[in-house]
């Protein structure tokens, strides 16, 4: 019972911390916006030169009049409801533009997720179990080289020999129908992927290596234990905590890099449309993308952090503690 409350009090105190910090990060995005360069009431107008009062009905009309903060309140009253306000640029609310981009770049994240848990776990484990073989040193050579490599460089590199020379794969566009489209996200998957999965290897590494040194382990081994059961009890077990933390938190971080992966390979997704709203000003669909990506790394990092002590007991027990 006691227990029980300890962990429901973690829980609302997490959630809480959680709120809270979305809250912050909410007024830091929407005064942003005073801090960018350009007026919004310019960019609506576009290089006309209306009279002043035409130019106080606009902003009157848009409530860039209004104080600070009665347009935050205004903006995150919307926010919560859903209502992300009015694109600039493309006339229509921002939650559809959003929204008619979000499958595409969702589609980039999950095959990018994807190739980071199954090459980085996998080298990782592979790496640990053959320390100090040909095959760990070929692995800690990629992860050096890899951790290093913007996904710029990855992009470029990839589309020179994997799409133009070789011809074996799209540079360019989303693609059409299911099969098409996953054709088309291998190379910018891959681009996204190559630094985080460096990264994971990395730490799989490492937590599998730290594992194997336990004492409990050696004792398993010099009793008759079969290796591959140790492996598969013991060590991989207690490795997965630093694991599944490490590689949620890479993988929410994802969502940044995807605005460069996307531009590189002309993907239409939700990262190309931030970058193309920042270059035109549309100030309503930044605050959005940028609310709702934090709002992603929060959310995630905090179901992390809920979820840490079930996958390792040890954890909650040094909580409890």
């Amino acid at each position: 019972m006691t227990a029980a409350l300890a962990r429901a009090g973690r829980v609302l105190r997490r959630l809480a911390g959680m709120a809270a910090t979305l809250l912050a990060t909410s007024f830091l995005v929407f005064s942003s916006l005073f801090l960018a360069p350009g007026d919004p009431a310019s960019f609506l107008i576009k290089g006309r030169s209306p009279s002043p009062e035409d130019l106080a009905a606009l902003r009157s009309q848009y409530g860039f009049d209004e104080p600070f903060l009665v347009r935050y309140w205004n903006w995150l009253e919307g926010v919560l409801q859903g209502d992300f306000g009015r694109s600039y640029l493309f006339h229509q609310d921002v939650g559809s533009v959003i929204w008619s981009r979000l499958p595409s770049s969702m589609l980039l994240i999950g095959v990018s997720g994807l190739m980071i848990a199954v090459f980085g776990i996998g080298s990782g484990i592979l790496g640990a179990l053959r320390r100090g073989s040909r095959t760990d040193r070929s692995l800690m050579l990629f992860v050096t080289v890899g951790a290093a490599a913007p996904a710029f460089v990855a992009a470029l590199l990839l589309r020179s020999v994997l799409g133009v020379q070789l011809g074996w794969f799209p540079t360019i566009g989303n693609g059409e129908g299911v099969l098409d489209r996953l054709h088309h996200v291998v190379l910018p998957a891959a681009a996204l992927s190559v630094t985080f999965t460096a990264l994971v290897t990395r730490v799989t590494r490492s937590a599998m290596l730290d594992e194997l040194r336990r004492d409990h382990v050696e004792v398993a081994l010099s009793r008759g234990t079969p290796r591959r059961t140790v492996i598969r009890r013991h060590v991989l077990r207690n490795a997965l905590g630093p694991i599944v933390t490490v590689s949620a938190l890479l993988v929410s971080g994802m969502l940044v890099s995807t605005a460069i992966v996307e531009t590189a390979f002309g993907m239409s997704g939700v990262g190309s449309l931030l970058v193309q709203s920042v270059d035109q000003l549309d100030f309503q669909v930044v605050q959005a993308i940028v609310l709702l990506v934090v709002a992603a790394f929060v959310v995630v990092n905090a179901l992390v952090d809920l979820v840490h002590p079930l996958i390792d007991p040890r954890t909650a027990a040094g909580s409890a503690r």
